[in-house]
Order: C-alpha cells, then sequence, then structure tokens
C-alpha cells in the first residue's frame, strides 16, 4: 500500500527526537487497529514529556493480543478512538525526528494508515533503532528490543506496554548512539541510509539499506 504520509529513514543519532511505540489488536494493519500509543519526547538527551493513552479499536479485542500486552476491552471501554488521538499525538510530535523499534516495517504503517485515513500527514523522518542495533551490536544473535536493553544492563520490566518500551528503547537509543559516533559509516549518496556490505553472484558489494526504495549499489 502507498501511504500519503511518509518520511524519510535516517540512520545516524541525534539529540533531539521523540521515541514512540505502539500496542495492537495484531500485526495486520489493513485488519488491526491500534490500542495504545505512547511517546517520549527528548531534547538535548534528556526526557523533557510524554506522551500515553489507550485508545478505544470500537471491536473486541483478540485473545493473543492481550496475551502479550496485556490490555483488555475492559480497559479501552472509554478510552478515545483513533482521530482524536492522531490530532493530540502528531500535536505532541510536532515536526521532531521519530525514533523507534522495528518502527520501518510495523509501527509507522499503522501510523500512516491511521493518518491518511482522518486527512493528517506524517511526514517526520524517523530513526529505527531496529537497522541502528544491527549496525552498532553486530554481536548480538538476536534484536528484539528486549535483547538490545538486555545488552546495556536496561531493565525490560513491563516491556509490550507502550510506554515502557518507550523508556527502554530510549536509553537504548542513547547508548547506541556513544556506540555510533566511535564508528565510520558509510552512506548511501543518494537517500542517507547507511551502506551494507553485501554478497552477490558477483562477489561483494555495498548495497543501501534503505533497498527496496533505494537501490544503490557501488563495488567494494
Amino acid at each position: 500500500m502507498v501511504y500519503k504520509s511518509k518520511g524519510k529513514r535516517l540512520t545516524t543519532y541525534v539529540p533531539d527526537y521523540v521515541v514512540f511505540d505502539l500496542e495492537t489488536t495484531g500485526i495486520n494493519v489493513n485488519k488491526d487497529n491500534i490500542i495504545e500509543i505512547s511517546a517520549v519526547k527528548v531534547k538535548n538527551q534528556e526526557v523533557v514529556d510524554t506522551f500515553s493513552t489507550l485508545i478505544n479499536p470500537q471491536r473486541s479485542i483478540p485473545y493473543g493480543a492481550t496475551a502479550v500486552n496485556g490490555i483488555t476491552d475492559k480497559m479501552v471501554a472509554d478510552a478515545p478512538v483513533i482521530h482524536e488521538v492522531m490530532d493530540e499525538f502528531l500535536g505532541f510530535t510536532e515536526s521532531q525526528i521519530l525514533v523507534g523499534h522495528n518502527i520501518h516495517t510495523f509501527d509507522l504503517k499503522f501510523i500512516y494508515q491511521a493518518a491518511d485515513l482522518f486527512g493528517a500527514a506524517v511526514v517526520n523522518d524517523y530513526i529505527d533503532t531496529l537497522y541502528m542495533a544491527r549496525t552498532c551490536l553486530p554481536q548480538l544473535k538476536k534484536y528484539k528490543l528486549v535483547d538490545i536493553s538486555a545488552h546495556f544492563n536496561i531493565s525490560s520490566e513491563g516491556a509490550h506496554r507502550a510506554m515502557n518500551d518507550c523508556i527502554m528503547n530510549q536509553r537504548c537509543f542513547e547508548e547506541m548512539g556513544k556506540i555510533q559516533g566511535t564508528m565510520k559509516l558509510e552512506l548511501c549518496p543518494r537517500c542517507g541510509a547507511e551502506l551494507q556490505q553485501r554478497s552477490g553472484k558477483f562477489g561483494r558489494f555495498w548495497g543501501c539499506s534503505g533497498y527496496p526504495d533505494c537501490r544503490y549499489t557501488r563495488n567494494v
């Protein structure tokens, strides 16, 4: 699906940003709904504000979703609906760079769809900490947020509730920013995403991590 809303994925640490996380009724953006949005605003590496709300999806929450995030139908019964929350969320994020874990393929799709449905636009550039972790922490075998948190000895208590995940990810992002500051990244001259070495039919080459949106390649 092509969304009207869409920012550009960035790769390098920034000191001012909004880290956000969603909980949903499932993983299918065309069938499932957002049931919680939380966000933490950071200025000059310091948390300055927070935003968090449950959302009434106007449908029953599947048992499988509740088993993961603990959110029940009763908890969202009196919560606002998505179009009311989107106005507040967009006001909170303003034009800040968004940060989140696996947001490139998951959370942002839900945000873009919700924005498009109500005539809003989310054009904020963003940093996905999943991609950042793969570059900064190549020694890890798994890259879930709890795995990265464990690497930095950051508590993952309360994981899978949006605000708790935001707090974990904000701390992980700052730690990875320190690591990234010691690294020399190869950046794509077309889109600015990091280049990654890959193996192909004719040997190793540099390929843009923004593939398939960007198909830049360069010989090693």
